[in-house]
């Protein structure tokens, strides 16, 4: 970075304005999958509260000849 020498401060805060995008992407997928998989969780949490209710649901079947 030379200040007396405008193409090279423009092109040092080019490359770390590139850097800062490419981290912001990478962290807004970070932050998507996580949400993803904090959803997924939620649902199966949901199920299993579900099936909580009437655990022995569907474990018998009562059969007559």
């Amino acid at each position: 970075m030379t200040i007396g020498n405008g193409v090279d401060s423009a092109a040092y805060y080019s490359s770390v304005n590139s850097g800062n995008e490419l981290m912001m992407q990478i962290g807004t997928q970070i932050l998507k999958k996580t949400m993803d998989a904090a959803e997924i969780q939620g649902a199966q949490i949901t199920r299993m509260m579900e099936q909580s209710v009437n655990p022995g649901l569907g474990a018998n079947v009562d059969i007559r000849i």
